[in-house]
């Protein structure tokens, strides 16, 4: 067993291995183009044709990938993808980042999960290290993906071995791509572990070995459960302080001069990406399950859910101390709909909740995004506006949603009649016509 271990880690060490990506979204795209980078062969299989599509033309569809470094890799011959899971009883090493979104509010769906490792199982070849990227509950690998394993007869540690390593992507963060984010991994056995530190220490500055797959995906959970509780506290101080009439801005600025103890967390009109509004519930799931209710999880959770509502609350008050307020002929224009500045990334936009609740009540409502030039989504079907002179004379206020770099902000403000900002644009502004969250 040390033997064939030793050697793998010999073969790892000598980029003798070949290596595949299940999954080339926001996290496996990265991980696919660093590997190769390293010189790794990689093959990526990804189900969507459109992905497919951009990679057969050699253009990146993701911001953290350069269209430039997706091209090299792939004339270079050390990347490649398809929808087809046969190749891969060629390759020794397995790397799953598939999504696992929420079936409803509280409840998880590893479905895309299981249907990637039941593939990966009638194909797989024997030796392989298969490891877990796609965040999950605590016990995934051990009482899910094992099994999974096990009901093609296929033995761990000896036809297999099985670990499990946390994304940590942050989309469109420069200061730390892939390489420079440390790397925690945790095996369904010291092989199992022993080998994906060998792997990922190719391409990752830091690899932080745990005691097991469970504590890993334990791991994950409690950064953005982490996370989430702050920024849901940030939220009810911001609607408290609102209440007390005091500048949350102000208050946070001033605690965050404090050396120890504080970190700062900013308010705003929600809680959006792919991890921090549905990881947590996985957690929160996985406790119930063991007789044991996450108060702080539920309630930060229902708190974040319920920022689009507030802001919407805060501007119609706004409207109507401010206008001859009918609520059938008000114009409401969002300004950045993507959940984070300067990110084209709309996974669980608080922005979107916001237009639709908007719609819901009959409230026209229109946007104006440099990254997005039309949403289609669900029931909306808009297309950015142009900012202009006439356009925003049009709206009765504009909601600063998201606050893209590209956004022409003293324009906006000259022009538009009012601007609810919730992004603290204009903090060192003060205008009758600007309130800030």
């Amino acid at each position: 067993m040390n033997k064939n271990i030793e050697e793998f880690k010999k073969r790892i060490k000598q980029k003798k291995v070949k290596i595949a990506v299940v999954g080339l979204g926001y996290v496996g795209l990265p991980l696919a183009i660093e590997f190769a980078k390293k010189n790794f062969p990689v093959l990526g299989i990804e189900l969507d044709n459109d992905r497919l599509g951009h990679i057969k033309k050699k253009k990146s569809y993701i911001s953290d990938v350069a269209t430039e470094d997706l091209k090299k890799v792939i004339l270079a011959g050390k990347f490649s993808a398809s929808a087809d899971f046969r190749p891969l009883k060629n390759i020794d090493i397995i790397i799953i980042c598939v999504p696992t979104p929420l079936k409803r509010k509280y409840h998880p769906n590893i479905s895309y999960i299981k249907q990637a490792v039941r593939a990966i199982a009638r194909h797989i070849k024997k030796g392989s290290l298969v490891i877990l990227e796609s965040t999950t509950y605590p016990g995934t690998t051990h009482e899910v993906i094992l099994p999974l394993f096990e009901k093609q007869n296929l033995k761990a540690n000896k036809d297999f071995y099985l670990a499990f390593s946390p994304e940590r992507i942050d989309p469109g963060n420069e200061r730390y791509p892939v390489n420079k984010i440390p790397k925690v991994v945790g095996g369904v056995s010291k092989e199992s572990t022993d080998l994906a530190v060998a792997v990922y220490s190719n391409i990752i500055d830091k690899v932080v070995p745990v005691s097991s797959a469970t504590v890993a995906e334990a791991t994950k959970l409690l950064e953005n459960t982490f996370r989430l509780i702050n920024i849901g506290l940030i939220d009810e101080i911001a609607m408290m302080c609102h209440k007390m009439n005091i500048d949350i801005w102000e208050v946070i600025e001033a605690a965050k001069t404090k050396p120890f103890g504080f970190m700062p967390f900013y308010p705003s009109s929600g809680c959006g990406g792919h991890c921090i509004p549905k990881d947590p519930l996985y957690l929160y799931w996985k406790a119930k399950k063991f007789g044991f209710k996450s108060r702080f999880i539920k309630l930060a959770s229902d708190i974040t859910n319920y920022m689009p509502e507030y802001v919407i609350e805060r501007v119609i008050d706004l409207l109507k101390h401010n206008t001859q307020y009918k609520i059938q002929n008000t114009k409401i224009l969002i300004i950045g709909v993507t959940y984070k500045k300067d990110i084209k990334d709309l996974r669980k936009s608080p922005p979107l909740d916001i237009i639709e609740i908007l719609q819901k009540r009959k409230i026209n409502v229109a946007y104006h995004d440099p990254l997005i030039p039309y949403l289609k989504i669900g029931n909306i079907n808009l297309k950015s506006v142009a900012l202009n002179a006439g356009t925003l004379k049009k709206f009765d206020c504009a909601i600063i949603a998201t606050d893209h770099s590209k956004v022409p902000y003293n324009f906006l403000r000259k022009n538009a009649k009012l601007i609810f900002d919730t992004r603290n644009v204009y903090k060192k502004i003060k205008d009758k016509k600007i309130t800030r969250l």
